[in-house]
C-alpha cells in the first residue's frame, strides 16, 4: 500500500480535505460553533502550553489504512536536527513540562535518540508513539525498550484489537504478531508493571467506519485478554474517534460510508470532552513551522503553524 502523496491522490492535500469536509457539514445545523455556544464554550480558546508535540517525519515502516498523517516506508519527510535545536531552545526558557514525539514512527528519525537525551537533561518528561512493530523492524532498533526505561520515556502505543485479524486488517499482515512480542519485550524491562513507573499506555481506534465503545469497558477487556492470552500487562487504554482525514477519509469516500460516518460524529457531539481538547494545551511542531512559531497555534488537517 502507498501513501496517498506517492499516488498523487487529490487527498494528499489537506486543502482538498478541507473542501470536502466543509461542503458536507456547510447545511448541517447546529454548527460546530453553535454547539459551543449552546454549550457556553464558545469563543474556544487554548488555556496555555502544557505540551509541546513534535512530529519527527511522516517516514514509517506501516501503511496504516487509517492514518490521518499519510505516514508510510515511500515518505521521506524528516524533521532536521536544526528545527530540533530551536524547539529545544524554547523549553530551555518554557514552563512546558510534557515532549510528546510523534511521527509517522518517530524512531526512524537518526537524530530520535539524541532529541530524547537532550530533553530528558532539561528535565523534562517524554512521550513516544511507539507503533511498536518499529522495535522488531531492524535489529538496531531491538534495545529501543532498554533506551526507554534509561530514559524514563513514557510509552503510548496503538493497539486497535487483541486478534490477529482486526490488528492486521487496519495495520497490514504481521503487524499483530509483532505488535504483541514488542509489549512482552517493554514488559520484560518493566513497562506497565505495577510499581516500576514504566508508564505504558494502549490506544484504540476502530477498524471501521464506526466509533469506539465505551472505554473503560474496553480496557477492562483489553487487559483480561492481554494477560490470558499473552501475558502482558498495561497501564491504561485510551479508546479514539478516527478523524475524517487524509487516508482514513479515502477510506470512508471509497467505501460509501461517508455520510454516515458524519452523522454518527455529529450526533455524538460530546460536551464534557471540549475542556481536554488537545488544541487547548498542546503546541504541535513539524519541520514546516513559520517565523515565530512558540506563538502560534495549530492549523487544521496538517498542523503547520500560521501567526496569530
Amino acid at each position: 500500500m502507498k501513501s496517498l502523496k506517492v499516488l498523487h491522490h487529490p487527498l494528499a492535500d489537506s486543502e482538498n480535505q478541507l473542501e470536502v469536509l466543509e461542503n458536507s457539514l456547510g447545511s448541517i445545523h447546529p454548527t460546530f460553533n453553535e454547539k459551543l455556544e449552546l454549550s457556553g464554550m464558545y469563543p474556544l480558546h487554548a488555556f496555555g502550553i502544557d505540551i509541546l508535540q513534535l512530529n519527527l517525519g511522516k517516514m514509517c515502516n506501516q501503511t496504516c489504512k487509517h492514518c490521518h498523517v499519510d505516514a508510510g516506508p515511500d515518505r521521506k519527510e524528516m524533521m532536521s536536527r536544526s528545527m530540533m535545536q530551536l524547539c529545544l531552545d524554547v523549553l530551555k526558557n518554557s514552563d512546558i513540562d510534557v515532549v510528546d514525539l510523534t511521527g509517522g514512527a518517530p524512531e526512524l528519525n537518526p537524530d530520535f535518540r539524541w532529541l530524547v537525551e537532550q530533553i530528558k537533561k532539561l528535565g523534562k518528561h517524554v512521550m513516544v508513539r511507539c507503533n511498536l512493530t518499529i522495535i522488531l523492524a531492524n535489529k538496531r532498533f531491538h534495545d529501543l525498550p532498554e533506551f526507554f526505561k534509561q530514559h524514563q520515556v513514557e510509552v503510548v502505543s496503538s493497539l486497535p484489537g487483541f486478534t490477529q485479524d482486526r490488528t492486521d486488517r487496519q495495520r497490514g499482515d504481521g503487524v499483530f504478531e509483532d505488535s504483541i512480542k514488542a509489549l512482552q519485550m517493554l514488559n520484560l524491562v518493566g513497562y506497565g508493571q505495577e510499581g516500576s513507573g514504566l508508564v505504558l499506555n494502549l490506544v484504540y481506534n476502530p477498524a471501521g467506519a464506526f466509533l469506539p465503545p465505551s472505554q473503560a469497558a474496553l480496557e477492562k477487556e483489553y487487559k483480561k485478554e492481554l494477560a490470558s492470552r499473552y501475558g502482558i500487562v498495561f497501564n491504561q487504554l485510551f479508546a479514539i474517534t478516527n478523524m475524517p482525514i487524509s487516508r482514513y477519509l479515502d477510506y470512508l469516500l471509497s467505501s460509501g460510508n461517508y455520510s454516515r460516518y458524519m452523522d454518527k460524529l455529529i450526533a455524538a457531539f460530546n460536551p464534557a470532552s471540549v475542556q481536554n481538547l488537545m488544541c487547548r494545551n498542546t503546541l504541535s511542531v513539524t519541520e514546516r513551522v513559520f517565523e515565530q512559531f512558540f506563538e502560534s497555534h495549530q492549523r487544521q488537517l496538517d498542523l503547520r503553524l500560521q501567526k496569530v
